[in-house]
């Protein structure tokens, strides 16, 4: 497999594990960037973009990064927050009135930043064109029972994240989710990173398909045993309400909607890039960003049915969990998107790392080839 990019020769053998990969037959398209101290040292792609193989992945080509849209939107609530525009610990429905029907009106940002809220699903079941309209959604959240009481742990919002923090952001904005985070985000430091595509932009967005025959951890499996036997379960409900959210990945107006949960599009190097201007003080204030990294949640999570740790909207390491490291330092944070995408820093070597697929694994938090790459850079440095 032809590497393409560049990387400084001290990691050569980062080079040589990303190229590894592709002795997978059923790998496609993939890129790595790694920035230290704010140089980019690893910056390389490899592999095809497209459904039929026929297209080789580009400089340029981005894909949809998932879950690794999270820590973007908690910046943007979290600058809003350095300006007095928002408040971690005063109550939603100040900002978002109708949030307050069922039991819901002490709910905090911080709460809904760190999955403590009790809002990861919605019980019934939403027609799937649901999925595409924002006050629809939003008004099923806002009229949703908690699955929990307050306090009584954290479960993680997959989707729902999205709708509720992404609502809190257009009413003190006045403008789209998307608009607000990547004009707060991403356009100061010129990340290539969109929440809602152009249509102008699709062509070099990668195609992606899901790897066969591989069954994942025992994470991985516990999840998809409760999903295909227990249809109401919250966890199920979580990941199928609306039951096109598993589904529409390559769709134009999944592309173009903004849902800041789930449907960022960008390259490992937006990824690297955004937590490089975390690194540095570009984003957020030193007291803000020692909040998001601060230990919110730890333990079982209720929809993941495994041990989650987070910061507000980051995912912190669990250095001694298999499947919930990130191969780096233990104080990395950052997030992994579904299927194997993943951005995150490491404070101690001053390290951002971002890494972007097409062909999605079955695993549930870390993805073992991102884990492998940043083992390898470990021993470079």
């Amino acid at each position: 497999m032809q590497i393409q990019g560049y990387f400084d020769l001290q990691f050569e053998a980062v080079k040589e594990a990303f190229a590894a990969l592709f002795e997978d037959p059923q790998e496609r398209g993939a890129a790595l960037c790694v920035q230290v101290a704010g140089e980019t040292v690893v910056d390389i792609w490899a592999g095809m973009a497209d459904k039929d193989g026929l297209q080789p992945w580009h400089s340029d080509t981005i894909a949809n990064l998932f879950s690794c849209t999270k820590p973007f939107a908690a910046v943007a609530a979290l600058q809003l927050v350095g300006e007095g525009k928002l408040e971690l610990d005063v109550p939603v429905v100040r900002y978002w009135p109708e949030f307050a029907i069922a039991g819901k009106h002490r709910i905090t940002l911080r709460q809904l930043l760190s999955h403590q809220a009790g809002l990861p699903a919605l019980r019934d079941m939403l027609p799937a064109e649901a999925l595409y309209d924002w006050p629809a959604m939003t008004a099923a959240l806002a009229a949703e029972t908690p699955w929990w009481p307050l306090g009584e742990g954290h479960g993680y919002a997959p989707i729902t994240y999205g709708w509720l923090i992404g609502e809190l952001l257009r009413r003190v904005e006045g403008r789209g989710p998307g608009e607000v985070i990547v004009a707060r985000a991403a356009k100061p430091l010129a990340l290539d990173f969109h929440i809602g595509l152009d249509d102008g932009e699709f062509e070099r967005v990668a195609n992606i398909s899901r790897g066969k025959g591989n069954l994942g951890d025992a994470a991985a499996q516990r999840l998809l045993k409760v999903m295909m036997s227990e249809p109401t379960a919250m966890s199920t409900r979580s990941f199928t309400n609306p039951p096109s959210i598993m589904t529409s990945t390559n769709k134009p107006e999944w592309r173009r909607m903004q849902q800041p949960a789930a449907n960022g599009h960008g390259n490992a190097r937006s990824l690297a890039g955004f937590y490089s201007g975390l690194l540095d003080g570009r984003l957020l204030e030193s007291e803000l960003l020692d909040e998001m990294t601060r230990e919110h949640s730890i333990g079982l999570d209720k929809t993941l049915l495994t041990s989650t740790r987070f910061g507000l909207g980051c995912m912190l390491d669990q250095p001694q969990l298999a499947n919930a490291t990130y191969g780096l330092g233990p104080r990395a944070f950052g997030h992994p998107g579904a299927g194997g995408s993943s951005g995150f820093a490491d404070p101690e070597r001053d390290l951002a790392f971002g890494f972007v697929t097409n062909n999605l694994g079955p695993f549930v938090l870390m993805d073992p080839r991102a884990q492998k790459l940043a083992r390898v850079l470990a021993d470079c440095l």
